[in-house]
């Protein structure tokens, strides 16, 4: 019946909300159905009804995780931005600060890409959704690119978006590192100028 699929999707939703929560407070390892559960406020059974083993629990959580902190949406505003390399700056200027301000998003998606290591499942969809990721700066880069390449030696839209990446995800892990030394500003003005040279370049 449509009121009870409506019904299970709900539930499913409230219990991968709470696997969130456990998760981004505990890490992978705290995520057990019995914390899931009592999280969400619902019996152990409940949430074993939706997710039968702790690893399927774990597998729908990485799509959040992934969908959360590597899906970048691109405001109205930056779209509006008529030069593509100022569209492309914005976009990072705002994933920075984004990802930068809940540096447990980063750590639990840096747990989920050691343990992709050992299995194929979690590696596939990280590959994909990093790929993604890497994608929405791709295309800006090329708009930015485009009417200034001139041949062999340059930047390409494809090398301009992982270094992007790569600055974004890493301010996080740095900032883990050395907290006080990232506490202030020189980190973003000298990622931002890296990022300026690099869509400048013709």
């Amino acid at each position: 019946m449509p009121g009870q699929k409506a019904t299970e999707a709900t539930r499913r939703e409230q219990i991968l909300k709470a696997a969130h929560e456990v998760a981004l407070s505990r890490g992978i390892d705290g995520l057990t159905v019995r914390a899931v559960a009592a999280k969400a406020r619902l019996s152990h059974s409940l949430v074993l009804f939706h997710f039968k083993r702790k690893d399927q629990l774990g597998l729908a959580l990485l799509d959040r995780v992934l969908a959360t902190t590597v899906t970048p949406a691109i405001p109205a505003a930056i779209g509006a931005i008529p030069d593509p390399r100022e569209r492309l700056l914005a976009l990072f200027r705002q994933e920075l600060r984004r990802l930068s301000a809940e540096p447990r998003r980063v750590r639990l998606l840096l747990e989920y890409w050691a343990r992709g290591a050992h299995n194929a499942e979690i590696r596939k969809k990280m590959m994909a959704g990093l790929d993604g990721y890497r994608a929405v700066f791709r295309g800006l880069a090329e708009e930015a690119l485009l009417p200034h390449a001139s041949g062999r030696g340059q930047a390409t839209a494809a090398g301009v978006a992982a270094a992007v990446v790569s600055l974004i995800l890493g301010y996080p892990v740095q900032a883990m590192i050395d907290p006080e030394q990232m506490d202030g500003g020189e980190y973003l003005a000298s990622v931002e100028g890296i990022v300026g040279r690099l869509a400048s370049a013709a």
